[in-house]
C-alpha cells in the first residue's frame, strides 16, 4: 500500500513538474529537456493561456469521415460521409453540462494536425505522425461507434464555413465571401489505413 502512494506522489510531483517547465519561460531547464517534456504534456495535458485570454475561431468548422472496405471478390465498397460534427453538437444540445471533450476535442485535434502538418498532409516529425494518429484514431472511434461493419480505411472531410461580421442594426449575416475567403472551404485528407484492432 505504502508502495503504491508513493509511486501515485512520485507521478504528481513528475506531472507537476513538467507542465511547470512546460509553461514556464524558456530556461535552461526546460531548453535541454524541451523534448521529454513535449513527450509528457503533448496532447493531452497541453497548456495555454486562452483561458484568460480567449482566442474564438472566426470560421464554422464541419467534419466528416467515410470508410472504406475489401469485400471478398476483392472489389472495395465506399461508405457514405458521416458527420462527425453532428456526433459532438448532438452530445452537448440539451446537456446542461455538456463535457469539454464532446465539445472541443476533434477541434482541439484539427487545430494540432494542421499546425503540425500545414496544407501538404504529409508528417514531417513523430509529433506530426502522433497528431495524424490521433486525428484518425477519433474518427474511427465516432464512426465505429454509431455504424456497424468492417473497414479497413478511413477518409475524413473538412469544411470551412467563414463566420461573417455582425451587420450594423442587427440584421442577418451575409452568407458571402468573407474578406476574401470563399464562402466554403473544402479539405479531403488522405485515406489512412485502421489497424486489425481498430484505431
Amino acid at each position: 500500500m505504502r508502495a503504491v502512494a508513493a509511486l501515485c506522489l512520485a507521478t504528481s510531483l513528475v506531472h507537476l513538474l513538467m507542465v511547470f517547465l512546460h509553461v514556464a519561460p524558456p530556461n535552461a531547464i526546460s531548453q535541454r529537456y524541451s523534448r521529454q517534456i513535449d513527450a509528457w504534456v503533448y496532447p493531452l495535458f497541453e497548456q495555454n493561456w486562452k483561458l484568460f485570454a480567449p482566442d474564438p475561431d472566426s470560421v464554422n468548422r464541419q467534419f466528416s469521415a467515410r470508410t472504406a472496405h475489401t469485400n471478398a471478390d476483392g472489389t472495395m465498397t465506399v461508405s457514405t460521409w458521416f458527420d462527425l460534427t453532428a456526433v459532438d453538437d448532438a452530445a452537448v444540445e440539451h446537456d446542461p453540462f455538456p463535457s469539454h471533450t464532446a465539445q472541443n476535442m476533434l477541434r482541439r485535434a484539427w487545430t494540432a494536425y494542421v499546425d503540425t502538418h500545414g496544407g501538404d498532409d504529409r508528417a514531417h516529425s513523430d509529433r506530426a505522425y502522433m497528431l495524424q494518429q490521433y486525428l484518425r484514431n477519433i474518427a474511427v472511434d465516432r464512426v465505429a461507434e454509431h455504424r456497424h461493419g468492417a473497414f479497413e480505411s478511413i477518409q475524413i472531410r473538412v469544411r470551412t464555413h467563414p463566420v461573417p461580421a455582425p451587420v450594423p442594426g442587427g440584421g442577418p449575416r451575409p452568407a458571402v465571401a468573407v474578406a476574401g475567403l470563399p464562402a466554403t472551404e473544402t479539405r479531403l485528407l488522405p485515406w489512412w489505413k485502421v489497424t486489425p484492432r481498430g484505431n
